[in-house]
């Protein structure tokens, strides 16, 4: 299944954004890299690890919010390719302003992430923390970029002017396999509707939903929302298209159980829609918009 973004560029336009990549990790030098589990990410870690191995680390987060397969995923290619690599707990559910999940949530989690990774590599001297952020994502509301900044956190991919569909490009070039055709896949935090408290038992639910769903129909893209009144299953526009009213009705009233009776609504995916900007309009009511990601 085609990946967004995939295409067959020339061999040598993916030379070009890779030799820019080298040039942009030369002139760091000595890196920690934050690893999500991601094909962007993963991609960075690999592409620094191999130009300079010895010099770069990799740091990996665990918490309520990061899938488990994100984390075998890293282990596995962190034993493939000989990485040193670092499973931390950023203790971003230790702060209050984070599971209260305001519209700025990513700003107290990257804060966590990037501060815990400080005084992971303190002892390290002149080690720069890159971020996995790529071009493509400058368009978007980012907070966690605030938060990034604040570290000193750098960003390569941007560096080097690379988009999505070149970190895709890269990574097969890199012989990185399934890993360049991983899906988009933002933390399970991004499914709680703003507003709504992070708790890491919901969290639990929405993943065993999605993998329920994935199982069952196999889709593009599934997405689990829990909204203020409801649960929503998002789909990509193909599988949604082909749900024959008797899978629906199995599959809400499954996953209806699995969220103790909540309402089960299926609908078509949009990026970012349980993060609502949370403006306030004119007559004192709020613009729930959702906002891109």
């Amino acid at each position: 299944m085609m990946a967004e973004g995939q295409a067959t560029e020339p061999a040598a336009d993916v030379a070009a954004r890779l030799e820019a990549l080298h040039r942009v990790l030369d002139a760091i030098g000595p890196a920690a890299v934050a690893v999500s589990g991601g094909v962007d990410s993963l991609t960075l870690a690999t592409a620094a690890h191999r130009r300079q191995p010895g010099r770069v680390e990799m740091l990996h987060a665990v918490s309520p919010a990061v899938p488990g397969e994100a984390t075998a995923r890293v282990r596995a290619l962190a034993a493939q390719e000989g990485w040193r690599l670092d499973v931390i707990d950023a203790g971003e559910f230790a702060r209050t302003e984070y599971r209260s999940n305001p519209v700025n949530r990513c700003y107290y989690c990257k804060t966590s992430l990037y501060g815990t990774i400080e005084r992971a590599i303190r002892p390290l001297t002149g080690t720069t923390i890159l971020s996995g952020t790529n071009r493509d994502d400058l368009g978007e509301y980012r907070p966690g970029l605030d938060a990034a900044r604040e570290h000193g956190v750098r960003h390569p991919y941007v560096e080097a002017g690379i988009d999505k569909a070149e970190v895709r490009a890269i990574a097969r070039r890199l012989g990185l396999g399934g890993i360049a055709e991983l899906p988009a896949a933002p933390c399970l935090s991004s499914r709680i509707e703003t507003g709504i408290a992070i708790e890491a038992e919901m969290l639990a639910r929405v993943h065993a939903a999605e993998r329920y769903v994935a199982r069952a129909l196999r889709p593009a893209t599934v997405r689990c929302r829990v909204r203020s009144t409801s649960v929503v299953i998002e789909l990509d526009a193909a599988s949604l298209g082909a749900l024959a009213a008797d899978t629906r009705a199995m599959l809400t009233a499954k996953l209806s159980a699995m969220f103790d009776g909540a309402v089960v609504a299926i609908a078509p995916y949009r990026t970012g829609s349980a993060f609502l900007t949370g403006s306030i309009a004119g007559n004192g009511k709020t613009n729930e918009t959702p906002a891109a990601r």
